[in-house]
């Protein structure tokens, strides 16, 4: 077996030294990239169990010239990954979530952005989870001063464990409305006008949603709703309510909001 390990040993070439490189920083990367989930110590350890042994048992086959049981090896490795990719999906989707989060890939994709697009969806991607209800106006050019003048002074910075809070279960301001004026959170525990259901839509309308389309249609403000019966996220804007995926909520913020400044712009510059 020593001397079959001299041979592999002097065998090996330039060609293969770069290839084992370029396998070496693949797998550093990955393992990296999965470290940034929640399940990063159970990944990297399964997954050095995994290499390790895989090459051990390839360093094995090539001294024996074992060809059957490589063979069955390979087969057998396959199986493990996607075992591995069906096991740690949670981990992987929110590995992806971080990776589409950095600068360098947005060159490659034009988006539009806002400054408070990521921190409402974070606040309303943990609510729609855990099924707690919300409803939030942001401003635009009408103001909404009267109804901030209906619900509890804050003036505080929009942030996500803030929303979370005030729309916590046992919190004193969860029913009503918060509402964002200028970037900020002007107040919590807001009453807005409720209107009748639309037609179609009856008594499967809660009391949020009706007021999130009455204020949509009273004003040109942009609401933001979460279901507290089955979590789902909904935005209502001149009268119309549109559902939105979670992993597109960010997104959809960010297009709505931006679309008013532009729009803004356009007519100051008209």
């Amino acid at each position: 077996m020593g001397d079959k390990l001299a041979q592999l040993y002097e065998s090996i070439g330039r060609r293969d030294l770069i290839e084992i490189a370029i396998l070496a920083a693949a797998i550093y990367g990955i393992l990296r990239f999965l470290g940034r989930t929640r399940g990063y110590g159970m990944v990297r350890g399964l997954g050095l169990v995994v290499v390790g042994l895989f090459l051990a048992a390839q360093v094995v086959i090539a001294s024996f010239d074992l060809t059957v049981l490589g063979k069955v090896l390979d087969y057998l490795l396959t199986t493990v990954l996607v075992g591995l990719l069906v096991i740690f999906q949670p981990e992987l989707r929110r590995g992806l979530m971080v990776l589409g989060r950095y600068r360098g890939l947005r060159l490659f994709v034009q988006e539009r952005h806002h400054p408070i697009a990521d921190k409402l969806a974070d606040a309303a991607e943990a609510l729609s989870r855990e099924c707690v209800g919300a409803l939030i106006a942001i401003q635009r050019e009408m103001a909404l001063t009267a109804y901030v003048e209906t619900g509890e002074h804050l003036d505080a910075e929009i942030s996500p464990d803030l929303i979370r809070c005030v729309f916590a279960k046992n919190s004193p301001l969860h029913d009503g409305a918060v509402i964002l004026c200028g970037g900020r959170i002007a107040a919590a525990g807001c009453q807005l006008p409720l209107g009748q259901p639309p037609e179609g839509n009856g008594p499967h309308m809660g009391m949020r949603h009706r007021a999130a389309v009455s204020m949509s249609e009273e004003t040109d403000a942009l609401l933001l709703v979460v279901s507290e019966e089955t979590g789902r996220v909904s935005l209502a804007a001149g009268g119309r309510l549109e559902p939105v995926p979670r992993e597109n909520l960010s997104r959809r913020l960010a297009d709505l909001l931006s679309s008013q400044k532009n729009e803004r712009r356009h007519q100051q510059a008209a």
